[in-house]
């Protein structure tokens, strides 16, 4: 089970962090969010982190081109598509050598026929909360719509996990699941995390992971 800590921006923060074993480190670039990392982020923050851990940058309906200038700049492994990004777009971020999450949206009403086209253009689905505004809303959905997924692109579910959730997350199970995506629950302020809730979230769900293999 791979874990994302997404919602980063401090470099304290950032330094506590990545002596975890963690798989991946999220920063939004998507002014709107409370997350958002600033005009003004320094590059330095995320050439610090380990090869180990690949660097997801978060955005939302952004232009392809400005994608590609700020990936490079923060030298992002990672671009996590937050909006109404067409296949097309998904795929020409792909081609340009990046990984691609896609995130969606969920509730009762999704249509997952709609995915069908985006399985070759990404290598990864994040599933979210339905909310009025992109981004994260901090909110869990009914995990059980998932079932209905029959997809073949693996998904990062997300959606305002924190530790009140760690055994229903031991418990939930889908042949798809790749990875976790925490923000929001593990907060002490707006993209300031809780380096000791998310270790022990972290080893917790490891453990439960390598007893189940």
């Amino acid at each position: 089970m791979k874990i994302k800590v997404c919602g980063l921006r401090d470099k304290s923060n950032v330094k506590e962090l990545m002596v975890l074993p963690l798989d991946y480190m999220g920063f939004i670039f998507y002014s709107k969010s409370a997350r958002y990392v600033g005009d003004d982020f320094d590059a330095e923050i995320t050439k610090m982190i380990p090869l180990q851990i690949r660097k997801a940058g978060v955005f939302v309906n952004e232009a392809s081109e400005k994608i590609l200038t700020l990936a490079k700049r923060y030298q992002l492994d990672v671009i996590q598509l937050h909006g109404d990004e067409s296949p097309e777009e998904c795929q020409l971020i792909k081609e340009s050598g990046f990984e691609v999450f896609k995130a969606f949206q969920l509730n009762e009403a999704f249509q997952f026929e709609l995915l069908e086209a985006y399985h070759k253009t990404c290598d990864y689905f994040l599933f979210d909360t339905k909310s009025d505004s992109y981004g994260g809303s901090g909110k869990k959905f009914n995990w059980q719509i998932l079932k209905k997924y029959k997809g073949e692109t693996p998904f990062f579910l997300s959606g305002g996990i924190g530790m009140d959730d760690l055994e229903a997350v031991k418990a939930f199970q889908h042949s798809k699941l790749f990875g976790l995506d925490v923000n929001s629950g593990f907060e002490q302020s707006p993209a300031v995390k809780n380096v000791v809730l998310v270790e022990e979230f972290f080893k917790s769900v490891r453990q439960t992971n390598d007893e189940q293999k």
